[in-house]
């Protein structure tokens, strides 16, 4: 389920509140069951919109064409030509995460 604005405002403010998911609720009137999957909804977002970031070591030993190398830690390695799209291989980093 897409998490409306409404409900992400609910959810940064209890954060930021102190108080427990049922006290935030009575204070805002809000059904406490409904409150809980929306933020089980909003964590899911949340994690599958996080980019996750890869160690990345540049050796300057092997030159590649005006290309780009990308080598494992298990030794895998995929070289692209200079003009691959920057945001076609950022595209692939997500898929990758």
């Amino acid at each position: 389920m897409a998490i409306t604005s409404k409900w992400r405002q609910h959810i940064e403010a209890w954060q930021r509140s102190g108080l427990s998911q049922a006290e935030y609720c009575a204070a805002q009137q809000i059904n406490v069951r409904t409150f809980a999957a929306r933020l089980s909804d909003y964590r899911k977002l949340s994690q599958s919109d996080s980019v996750v970031l890869i160690p990345v070591q540049v050796s300057p030993s092997e030159p590649v064409d005006a290309g780009i190398l990308f080598t494992h830690v298990q030794g895998h390695r995929l070289a692209l030509p200079a003009s691959v799209s920057a945001r076609w291989v950022a595209e692939l980093l997500r898929c990758l995460a």
